[in-house]
């Protein structure tokens, strides 16, 4: 059994040094980040939207099962619980990142 030779060793490092300088600049980051949160934001709001139409056909009598009224209920609070546990954990990081000593 032949044993055959390790190529690309040195193109390995080549490709982290190429890899390294197509980073993002802060200003970029900054935006892929902003609309990230901005996504996220509308999607709690999106199913807040769908909860309440589910409850207003409810209330309505229209042709909607409870358990399916109760689980977009459940789901939208879910997602704004933890939208909100988010939000306290930023906060507390900038109120730390603010006390620091420079």
């Amino acid at each position: 059994m032949p044993i055959q030779s390790i190529n690309g060793i040195g193109n390995a490092t080549g490709m982290m040094k190429i890899n390294q300088s197509i980073q993002p600049t802060p200003f970029e980051a900054q935006k892929s980040f902003g609309s990230f949160l901005k996504d996220a934001i509308q999607e709690v709001n999106v199913k807040q939207i769908e909860s309440d139409k589910m409850t207003q056909k409810l209330i309505l009598g229209e042709d909607v099962d409870l358990h399916n009224v109760m689980i977009t209920a459940q789901k939208a609070s879910i997602a704004l619980n933890a939208t909100m546990e988010v939000r306290n954990k930023v906060i507390e990081a900038y109120q730390e990142i603010i006390r620091m000593p420079v």
